[in-house]
């Protein structure tokens, strides 16, 4: 392998890593819009699944984390939770809590 070659394929994993450390570090604002669908627009509900908007960070990081575990069940929450790292679901449950 050349230098060159060495060097770009060093830079391609470079991007690689990088790409994986930003997924992990999702903003709460960026997660929380594919709660809208169920959960309304910042999290205010109009129909019967509950509001999430202004929720305590500490209460909704325990239920997507007993979610997550498989601790507390639900229809489809148990599997969206398993879907993030536990700190997307700090990042999500700060965003809701700052919302007033």
């Amino acid at each position: 392998m050349t230098r060159t070659s060495l060097l770009s394929a060093l830079f391609v994993a470079g991007l690689a890593v990088g790409t994986n450390a930003a997924a992990a570090d999702a903003s709460g604002q960026m997660i929380a819009a594919q709660c809208n669908g169920c959960h309304g627009f910042e999290g205010k509900s109009v129909g019967d699944v509950s509001s999430l908007h202004g929720r305590s960070a500490a209460l909704m990081s325990k239920a997507m984390m007993d979610f997550k575990s498989d601790t507390r069940q639900a229809t489809i929450m148990n599997r969206i939770a398993k879907g993030y790292s536990d700190a997307e679901i700090k990042n999500l449950a700060d965003y809701y809590a700052s919302l007033k």
